[in-house]
C-alpha cells in the first residue's frame, strides 16, 4: 500500500469517524432530550390523574356526608326498615353509582347495587374504624356484573345512641380515565388488580378494554412482584411505547390497581431515523469530499516525495547526479533540498575519487610494470654487456659466448611476451558465452586436475556438494578460469600445507561456490583492496588473478565477496542466478 494511499484512507476515516461522533453524540442528546420531555409529559399527566382522583374523592365524601346528615338517614338510624329503592333514589340525587345504608350491626337496610340484598352482613364497615378521617378509599367491589374497583367513603348518622353507616362511592374504570385530558403520542390504561392472577379483561383504558392485553402482563408481575412503580418499554420501532406505572392501594395497604402512563416512542424513532439519515447524507457528502480533498492534498504531499523516491532509485542505480525540482518552503521542500546539496556533494567526493582511484590505478600499473619488466631487462642488458665484452676482448671466444648470449636472449624475450600477453588478457576479457553448467560436475573436475599440485604441496582437499543444485547459465570455461584461480590462490595461502574445501549450495534464485582454505588469512584492509587490478599481497605475480576474477562473476551478474581473518583462513563465496 502507497503512503498516498495511507494518507487518503486516514483522511476518510478521519472525516467519517468526526460525522459518526457527531451523529452519535447528536442521537444520545436527542433521546436524553426525548425522554426529559416525555418525563415532564408523564409527571404532568400523573398530577391531572392525582388531581382528578382527590376532586373525585371529595366530591363522593361530600355526597356521603351529605346523606348521613339528611333526614331520611337520621329516621332510618332510628327505625332501619329494610327497603329496595331508597339506597338507590338516594345515590341518584346525591350523583353516586354505588350506595349501602347499613346498620349499627353491619346488617345491610338498602342497597343501590343490590337492590334485594337485605340483612347481608358488611362487616368491614363496623370494625372501629375512624371512616371519617379515611376519606374515600379505593375498594373491590363485588356487583351485580362482575367485581369491579370503586372509590368508596363511609360516614355515619348517630341520633341518639343508633348509628347508621351511608357506603357510597363511584367506581374506577374507563369513565373516570375519560375525563383526563391527554397529550398526543400518550395514553392512560388502568390495570384493576381484582384477581390473583393477570387477568387480560381486568386493563382498561377510555374506551374499554384494551386489545392486546397480554403484551402488559409481564409489567403488570413485575409491579407485582417488586411493590413498587416501574418503567418498561413494550414493543418495537416505531410502535414502541415506554410505560410508567403507578401504585393505587386500599385502605388496608393491599395492592387494587395500577396506572399505567404511556408513551409513545414514534416521535424518537421517527427522529432518530431522520437524524440517521441526515447524518448518512453528511457522512457520505463528508466522505466524498474528504477523498477529494485527501487525494488534493496527499497528491501535494506525496508528488514531491515520489520523486524523491525516483531520484534517490536513479542515485542507487548510480545516476548521482540525480536532483529533485521543488519551489515549496515547507519541510518537504527542505529535504528536497537537502537531498540536492547531498547529491552534489556524492558528484563532487565521487570525482575526486575517480581522479584519485585513476592516478593510484596508474601508479600501482606502472609500478607493476616496472617490477615485471626489470626482471627480464636485467638478464638482457648483463648479456648484451657480455657479448660486446667478448668480441672486443676474446674475438675467438665470440661464437660461443654469441650462442649462449641469444638463448638467453630469446628466453628472456618470450618471459616479457608472456607478461605483456597477461595484460592483454585482462584488458580484452571476451563476453560470456552462456550455457547449462552443472556446478557440481565444475567444481569436482577442476580439483581434480590440481590433485598432483595439491599432494605435492601437502594440502588436504575436500568437496561438498548440494545433490539438489540446479544448472545455471554460464560460461563453462570462464567459471573453470575463476575456479582455477581461487584454487591457486588457496594452496599458494597454505606452504605449509592445510585443508582445501570447495563447497557448493542451493539459494534462491540460483547457487553459491565457497572455496575455503587454512591458510594464513588476510587483514580487514586487505580484504577490502583485494579485487583492486594489479594489487597482491604475494611477493610474485602481477595481481590480476582475482580481478580476472571478479570481472568474470561481474559478467555473469553474479556477486563475489571474501571473509578472512588473519591467521584463521579464508572463504571466497561467489553467489550466481
Amino acid at each position: 500500500m502507497t503512503f498516498r494511499t495511507r494518507l487518503l484512507i486516514v483522511f476518510t476515516v478521519a472525516v467519517a469517524a468526526s460525522v459518526g461522533m457527531v451523529e452519535l453524540l447528536v442521537s444520545h442528546r436527542t433521546r436524553l432530550a426525548f425522554e426529559a420531555v416525555e418525563g415532564q409529559r408523564v409527571d404532568a399527566l400523573v398530577a391531572q390523574f392525582q388531581k382528578e382522583f382527590e376532586r373525585r374523592r371529595q366530591e363522593i365524601v361530600r355526597a356521603v356526608d351529605d346523606i348521613a346528615l339528611s333526614r331520611t338517614a337520621v329516621d332510618l338510624a332510628i327505625s332501619p326498615e329494610p327497603s329496595t329503592t331508597l339506597a338507590a333514589e338516594l345515590a341518584k340525587a346525591h350523583g353516586l353509582a354505588l350506595l349501602e345504608l347499613v346498620a349499627d350491626d353491619g346488617a345491610i337496610v338498602s342497597s343501590a347495587e343490590w337492590p334485594a340484598r337485605f340483612s347481608y352482613k358488611e362487616e368491614w364497615l363496623a370494625t372501629g374504624e375512624n371512616w371519617k378521617l379515611r376519606g374515600a378509599f379505593l375498594k373491590r367491589e363485588e356487583l351485580p356484573d362482575g367485581v369491579a374497583l370503586a372509590l368508596r367513603a363511609v360516614a355515619t348518622a348517630t341520633p341518639g345512641d343508633r348509628k347508621l353507616y351511608v357506603a357510597g362511592g363511584q367506581p374506577l374504570d374507563r369513565e373516570f380515565l375519560s375525563t383526563l385530558v391527554l397529550p398526543a403520542g400518550m395514553r392512560v390504561l388502568l390495570y384493576r388488580h381484582l384477581d390473583p392472577q393477570f387477568s387480560p379483561a381486568n386493563l382498561v383504558d377510555a374506551a374499554g378494554p384494551v386489545a392486546s392485553a397480554e403484551l402488559f402482563r409481564p409489567l403488570i408481575e413485575e409491579v407485582e412482584r417488586q411493590g413498587r412503580e416501574v418503567t418498561q418499554t413494550l414493543g418495537s420501532g416505531a410502535g414502541a411505547e415506554t410505560f410508567h406505572t403507578l401504585l393505587l392501594k386500599g385502605y388496608e395497604g393491599n395492592l387494587l390497581g395500577v396506572l399505567l402512563v404511556g408513551s409513545s416512542r414514534r416521535e424518537l424513532v421517527e427522529l432518530e431515523s431522520s437524524l440517521l439519515r441526515t447524518g448518512s447524507v453528511v457522512a457520505a457528502a463528508g466522505i466524498l469530499v474528504a477523498i477529494a480533498l485527501g487525494w488534493w492534498a496527499t497528491a501535494r504531499i506525496t508528488r514531491p516525495v515520489r520523486r524523491l523516491a525516483e531520484s534517490a532509485a536513479k542515485v542507487a542505480a548510480g545516476d548521482w547526479g540525480a536532483t529533485v525540482q521543488t519551489a515549496s518552503r515547507d519541510e518537504i521542500g527542505q529535504l528536497a533540498r537537502a537531498f540536492n546539496r547531498m547529491t552534489e556533494q556524492l558528484v563532487n567526493q565521487r570525482e575526486r575519487l575517480v581522479q584519485a582511484e585513476r592516478v593510484a590505478a596508474w601508479r600501482e600499473l606502472a609500478r607493476r610494470l616496472a617490477h615485471e619488466l626489470k626482471n627480464p631487462l636485467f638478464p638482457l642488458q648483463i648479456t648484451v654487456e657480455n657479448m660486446q665484452r667478448a668480441r672486443e676482448r676474446f674475438p675467438e671466444q665470440f661464437d660461443e659466448v654469441f650462442r649462449e648470449g641469444t638463448a638467453t636472449l630469446l628466453a628472456e624475450l618470450a618471459n616479457l611476451k608472456g607478461i605483456i600477453g597477461r595484460f592483454s588478457d585482462f584488458a580484452k576479457m571476451p563476453a560470456p558465452e552462456k550455457q547449462p553448467v552443472d556446478c557440481n560436475a565444475l567444481a569436482a573436475q577442476t580439483l581434480k586436475l590440481f590433485e598432483a599440485q595439491l599432494q605435492q604441496a601437502g594440502v588436504r582437499a575436500s568437496a561438498v556438494l548440494d545433490p539438489n543444485l540446479r544448472p545455471i547459465q554460464a560460461d563453462p570455461e570462464q567459471m573453470a578460469r575463476v575456479l582455477r584461480n581461487l584454487i591457486l590462490n588457496a594452496i599458494d595461502a597454505m606452504p605449509s600445507g592445510g585443508d582445501l574445501t570447495v563447497r557448493t549450495m542451493a539459494r534462491e534464485g540460483g547457487v553459491r561456490l565457497e572455496i575455503s582454505d587454512t591458510g594464513q588469512g588476510l587483514t580487514p584492509e586487505e580484504c577490502a583492496r583485494l579485487f583492486t587490478p594489479y594489487y597482491t599481497t604475494k611477493t610474485h605475480g602481477t595481481g590480476l588473478g582475482l580481478a580476472i576474477v571478479q570481472s568474470v562473476v561481474s559478467d555473469h551478474q553474479g556477486r563475489i565477496s571474501v571473509e578472512s581473518q588473519p591467521g584463521k583462513g579464508a572463504t571466497f563465496r561467489i553467489d550466481l542466478g
